[in-house]
């Protein structure tokens, strides 16, 4: 299970509108009839139109200033394993996204007059997408780029071979750009990765825009707090803020496998990973611990989720060199920032 949390970016080529956003998880959408399509929902409500999220989203952004986010994107990407758990991948998913929120507002340290935030006070809409696409940051798309840099290359002499301004053989040039092709490393239904290619398999996923400001349109609620929870004095009183992220992504796994009875293996779970990262020799040590059939999968994920290949699976931990566990914590920090909001 990967989360991201991101703010609305506000750049000189970003308006002030969620239109943009909101059109751009339309995208599935084109051409397809409408009882095919999926649509926008939120805790009660399903078929919610694009336009009315916009409406929504942007109408509710009362004294927030012009350089401060208006919204924010939560992303939620189950892995293969999960969703081989899900019978109706939509109708499922939606379920979860509906218990994910009741987390997501119990990680908030602040009250609205007195009380604890719930469901009824935040605003947000949710899709599910069913495609996803290889980018730049792919390690499939990384570990390509060499052969594609020099595929690009060859195809450039030859352009200016036929244009005239230089000479070569052409046949020749096209065989070398073949061989190329067929050893770059990462290949999909015989063909290199290339950015921008659809990803096979089941990609499934959640989409969910969420207002800055609470439902009424009044307080501001901030997954982007620096503050995990604390209290501050402001005008004489207690206030409590802050939002804990790692308190949400914890109860965003045990919901999924509470509500599917999905049996999460070591390596899947938030905390293993951000261990992976800070103290690799504490994540070995817990790894080496596991049945053996437990082990050998989570290797398996470890390597799925882009982590560098180990030669050999250590059985002590006078056998991790310290340069594996540097070559490791490279590749592992490109899935915990998944894992992390992007504030």
């Amino acid at each position: 299970m990967y989360i991201t949390i991101t703010p609305q970016k506000l750049g000189i080529n970003y308006s002030q509108s969620s239109a943009d956003f909101v059109g751009y998880l339309e995208k599935e959408n084109q051409g397809l009839e409408q009882q095919d399509m999926e649509h926008f929902f939120n805790q009660y409500g399903d078929e919610i139109s694009a336009e009315e999220v916009v409406k929504e989203i942007d109408g509710n952004t009362a004294k927030l200033k012009k350089k401060e986010p208006k919204f924010y994107s939560i992303t939620v990407s189950p892995s293969k394993h999960e969703l081989r758990k899900l019978q109706d991948n939509s109708q499922d998913l939606k379920t979860y996204t509906r218990q994910l929120m009741k987390d997501y507002v119990a990680s908030f340290n602040r009250e609205i007059n007195g009380r604890p935030i719930t469901i009824d006070d935040i605003k947000y809409y949710a899709k599910i997408e069913h495609q996803r696409t290889f980018k730049g940051t792919d390690i499939q798309i990384r570990e390509n780029q060499p052969y594609a840099t020099k595929i690009l290359q060859l195809k450039t002499d030859i352009r200016n071979i036929e244009e005239g301004r230089a000479q070569g053989n052409i046949r020749k040039i096209q065989k070398e750009i073949s061989k190329l092709e067929q050893q770059a490393p990462h290949q999909q239904n015989g063909k290199r990765i290339v950015q921008g290619m659809l990803k096979e398999g089941n990609q499934s996923h959640i989409h969910i825009i969420i207002s800055r400001k609470d439902a009424s349109n009044s307080i501001s609620l901030s997954p982007g707090s620096k503050h995990k929870a604390s209290e501050v004095e402001m005008h004489g009183k207690n206030v409590k803020r802050g939002f804990d992220r790692d308190k949400f992504f914890e109860k965003a796994e045990k919901t999924f496998d509470k509500t599917f009875g999905y049996k999460r293996n070591f390596a899947e779970t938030y905390n293993a990973r951000k261990d992976f990262v800070k103290n690799p020799k504490l994540y070995f040590a817990a790894l080496m611990k596991l049945p053996a059939n437990e082990k050998a999968l989570a290797f398996k994920m470890i390597t799925k989720t882009g982590f560098p290949v180990i030669p050999s699976i250590p059985v002590s931990q006078a056998q991790i060199a310290l340069r594996v566990f540097k070559r490791l914590r490279r590749g592992a920090e490109v899935a915990i920032k998944s894992s992390s909001i992007g504030i």
